[in-house]
């Protein structure tokens, strides 16, 4: 029966899940990380499992699955890595006994996954055990009873004024006393220049502007540069960014009168985490606690000038939106280009870049300006010659567009060919290692301890190189598809020829994108070049002499720009080399 349950058992991987939460500090230290790593490395060694990984979720309750270390094995699992999953006992894996059941009972049997839980002895190589979903049921009680208790004590102690949340921005945690906020000299000062910008009557944008011009550090990045974690979103690349939101938070917050507020916020049950905007008459006010940075007249006076400012009504639903909204993209940065209407000339639309520096603190130099009826003219312009190119010419136009999607397809099956044949090489490469570094443990020239490390490393690296293969032949099998491409994009330039107008469907069936670029040139002499990236074929350009017709846009009054076609390339590019 043994040798039975232990005959694949080097045929996947095994994963080692542990998990603790901070409630579970009260068991004492069998359930830490470390000993949970150790009892699971010490039961995969003795009973035969040798191709391992750890999964680790610290600081995480385990009443909900959105986790991150649970949630990458799971995409392993996916992608079919994994074979068997390890853990310490049944509560390591998940206090919610329906999601734990699910899980064991049926989605781990129908991906052929082994499920063990040590303590629990649980393993479903042995069949189906009457006793867990009992245990189940009983680990979610444990979870409800712990979530009862923090919670009263947690409400003593709000309602004894105890801060319950981190300190703001501007204050910091005494070291001598964990409960008590003391200023932050640095932060204090900003947050008062905040106050005092806002008196003098900026808007939020503007606030946020001169912060950014003047390199001042976001919250987020000022609590990075001090080494303190924070909730929140770190993904800002730039850390001079201040969002308006972040100003209009700084500027309604009356704990920088020196009050404590707690209970701003509750959750409905201790399986949904998510936080919900307490009435105001159930928060709990403590006034005058701590050292206060801003003057509470003075922070009466900010808000009475907030609620005095006239909000800007909202945009009709049905007010008129370009065709071209979510096509075009700035043609150096990347971003996209935004739709705006001109608050003068109601009738005048037109897109400009989303990443601008000085309309929208971006990092983009120039505006890339265009009217939304310019695109659409060009746009219409180069489908006219398409549809008379075709239509003149069925036979050349068909040779170039194939002539061109065969050269660009055998460049791109070249450089995904060459790409799967290294990463092949490379991961036969490394089982090999794996291999000789197993032979070596066996015999002792090397410890578990690095035997372990070694084959976490190389096993990361197999599947990442798996999953590079597997993409680039996907990408293969698209390359396959571009005749169809041609057909239909060849059908959809035939409706534009008896249709004769620009709708959103056909736009879309024949358009991806557009690039648009900054204007060059002065006067008359301004030019403006746009890239448009068609569906199936990607860029298109028309024979010279068929390429000569041009459009001009009268930006406004006095001010024209020229857009100028390019015409095909006389040289193609050499194939890539093998």
């Amino acid at each position: 029966m043994q040798s039975s349950k232990n005959q694949n058992i080097n045929q996947g991987m095994t994963a080692l899940y542990c998990r603790l939460s901070r409630d579970d500090g009260t068991e004492g230290d069998s359930n830490s990380v470390a000993n949970q790593k150790k009892m699971l490395k010490k039961y995969a060694k003795e009973h035969g499992f040798t191709n391992t990984r750890y999964y680790i979720d610290d600081g995480y309750t385990g009443t909900n699955f959105n986790r991150p270390g649970f949630q990458k094995m799971m995409e392993d699992i996916e992608m079919g890595y994994i074979q068997t999953v390890i853990v310490k006992d049944m509560s390591r894996f998940g206090r919610d006994y329906l999601t734990v059941g699910y899980y064991t009972d049926t989605y781990f049997p129908d991906m052929g996954i082994r499920f063990i839980a040590i303590n629990d002895c649980v393993d479903s190589a042995d069949g189906e055990n009457e006793l867990a979903p009992f245990r189940n049921v009983m680990n979610e009680m444990y979870a409800r009873d712990i979530s009862r208790k923090v919670r009263s004590a947690h409400r003593i102690r709000g309602n004894s004024g105890e801060p319950l949340s981190q300190p703001p921005y501007g204050y910091m945690k005494s070291p001598e006393n964990k409960k008590r906020w003391i200023v932050d000299p640095e932060a204090a000062a900003v947050v008062r220049r905040i106050f005092k910008m806002a008196l003098e009557g900026k808007g939020n944008e503007t606030i946020a502007r001169i912060l950014q011009e003047d390199m001042v550090l976001n919250p987020m990045a000022y609590w990075q540069s001090k080494g303190l974690k924070r909730g929140g979103k770190k993904t800002q690349k730039n850390p001079y960014k201040w969002g308006m939101t972040t100003i209009a938070k700084v500027l309604s917050q009356q704990e920088y009168c020196g009050d404590i507020i707690n209970f701003k916020t509750y959750s409905k049950s201790f399986k949904n985490k998510t936080r919900i905007e307490n009435e105001r008459e159930n928060w709990a006010i403590f006034r005058n606690v701590h050292e206060p940075i801003i003057e509470r007249e003075v922070f009466e006076q900010v808000q009475k000038m907030i609620g005095q400012t006239r909000r800007r009504a909202p945009k009709k639903d049905n007010a008129e939106k370009s065709i071209f909204c979510d096509m075009l993209y700035c043609g150096d940065c990347g971003k996209k280009l935004w739709f705006h209407t001109n608050t003068v000339n109601k009738e005048i639309h037109f897109f400009s870049c989303s990443n601008y520096k000085k309309d929208y603190r971006g990092t983009c130099s120039s505006r890339h300006y265009i009217r939304a009826d310019a695109i659409e003219e060009v746009v219409k312009l180069e489908l006219k010659k398409l549809a008379a190119f075709l239509k003149e010419d069925e036979d050349t136009f068909i040779d170039l567009l194939t002539e061109k999607s065969n050269r660009d397809m055998i460049f791109e099956t070249q450089r995904l060919q060459r790409e799967i044949r290294r990463a092949t090489e490379r991961c036969e490469t490394v089982s090999k290692l794996h291999e000789k570094l197993y032979e070596d443990n066996a015999s002792g020239k090397v410890s578990d301890d690095w035997y372990m490390e070694q084959a976490h490393r190389y096993e990361v690296e197999r599947m990442e190189l798996k999953a590079k293969i597997t993409a680039a032949q996907e990408e293969l099998k698209q390359q396959e598809s571009m005749q169809i491409g041609r057909e239909n994009f060849v059908g959809a330039i035939r409706k534009f020829m008896e249709m004769q107008t620009l709708t959103p469907v056909l736009l879309r069936e024949l358009i991806d994108s557009i690039d648009v670029y900054e204007t060059e040139g002065v006067g008359k002499n301004r030019t403006q070049r746009i890239v448009i990236h068609y569906r199936f074929i990607d860029t298109f350009a028309l024979p010279e002499e068929r390429a000569k017709e041009t459009y001009v846009a009268d930006t406004r009054q006095g001010v024209a720009v020229e857009y100028l076609p390019v015409p095909a390339p006389t040289q193609h590019p050499a194939p890539l080399p093998a």
